[in-house]
């Protein structure tokens, strides 16, 4: 390899004159301009990492990526944005911040044409197209379109959570998840929604929100072709057709097919009501309810129904309402299979059969 160097260090053609890399690597081929260029190249093929953290003893292949590791430990993030004064620990990565800001995504898929910000972003998109998944767990077999995904699923098995809260100490598996968290202290919401100018802590609940506007719902049930906005609302709801309720109240025993449904519940129990409106003083369990509620003192009705154009203060009397249009009827009863277009009607029903005499303030 040395002579190789040397031979090539002393040829009379520069790559200037000629046009030529003059160190080629010799397992791959791939060539280079400057001799450390090529060093640190062959690293990855030999494994070597001779660069180490003091403070955590990761390894890596060449200094700057050592430098910008330390960042972690030391907090420091020396590149700030200019619109929105967001800092970051390296410059690609304010780079690819700032076309959040001026909304350029320079990247496109030949396949569906959708658009991205970063170029790596499109290559593990494209592999939705080809279902290629080349990275591996070994502990479970799992596979992953990219080397990310993989790395933050093998955390699972070892339990691993290196990003900490400087505020309140919680700990994550990697570190979007942590700077996602870090807003609850902060208050920072830099995702904007064009349409509504509704802002959120993180870009995938964006997303989800957009789907209000465009009524894309991309997620479908097997069960009843219903749709939904995202994967998670999907999810609780096939457990209507399987009777599935994994989160149980400690209280009263009570089951319910998500845990956000079991922690509103469990504030039944506490009397726990810790969002107040600002207009009447009225208290709510959750925020949702609260956003709901102050819509009467505003008159909002942001959500639209397609078929006739009506509009609802909230969404889930939207779906409600577009059961009419469709004729669907998902809540069907147990005893009888009688079937309703909403839960609460479903419910009214079978205390019928159960006897039941509701409490004067239902």
């Amino acid at each position: 390899m040395k002579s190789r160097r040397r031979s090539l260090r002393t040829s009379p053609q520069t790559p200037a004159a000629t046009g030529s890399e003059m160190y080629h690597c010799s397992d791959c081929g791939k060539n280079f301009t400057k001799s450390h260029h090529l060093k640190d190249h062959e690293r990855i093929h030999t494994g070597e990492k001779p660069f180490y953290c003091g403070q955590c003893g990761k390894s890596f292949t060449v200094q700057s990526n050592l430098q910008r590791h330390e960042r972690i430990h030391t907090g420091q993030k020396p590149y700030r944005c200019g619109q929105c004064g967001n800092s970051f620990t390296q410059l690609c990565t304010l780079q690819r911040h700032e076309r959040i800001h001026t909304g350029e995504k320079p990247y496109y898929c030949g396949h569906c044409g959708k658009r991205f910000t970063r170029q790596n972003h499109l290559q593990i998109h494209e592999r939705i197209h080809t279902g290629q998944k080349p990275y591996y767990c070994g502990q479970c077999g799992k596979s992953f379109t990219c080397q990310r995904y993989l790395q933050l699923h093998e955390r699972i098995h070892t339990g691993e959570k290196p990003y900490h809260c400087g505020q309140c100490g919680k700990s994550f598996t990697c570190q979007r998840y942590l700077q996602q968290h870090e807003r609850i202290h902060t208050g920072q919401k830099p995702y904007y929604c064009g349409q509504c100018g509704k802002s959120f802590t993180c870009h995938r609940t964006l997303q989800q929100h957009e789907h209000i506007h465009t009524g894309q719902k991309p997620y479908s049930c097997g069960q009843c072709e219903k749709s939904f906005t995202c994967q998670r609302n999907l999810q609780q709801h096939e457990r209507i057709h399987t009777g599935e309720k994994p989160y149980s109240c400690g209280q009263c025993g009570k089951s319910f097919t998500c845990q956000r449904y079991l922690q509103l519940h469990e504030r039944i129990h506490t009397g726990e009501k810790s969002y107040h409106c600002g207009q009447c003083g009225k208290s709510f369990t959750c925020k949702r309810y609260l956003q709901q509620h102050e819509r009467i003192h505003t008159g909002q009705k942001p959500y639209y129904c397609v078929q006739c154009g009506k509009s609802f203060s909230c969404h889930r009397t939207l779906q409600q309402h577009e059961h009419i249009h469709t004729g669907q009827k998902p809540y069907s009863c147990g005893q009888c299979g009688k079937s309703f277009t909403c839960q609460r009607n479903l419910q009214r029903h079978e205390r019928i059969h159960t006897g039941e005499k509701p409490s004067p303030c239902s």
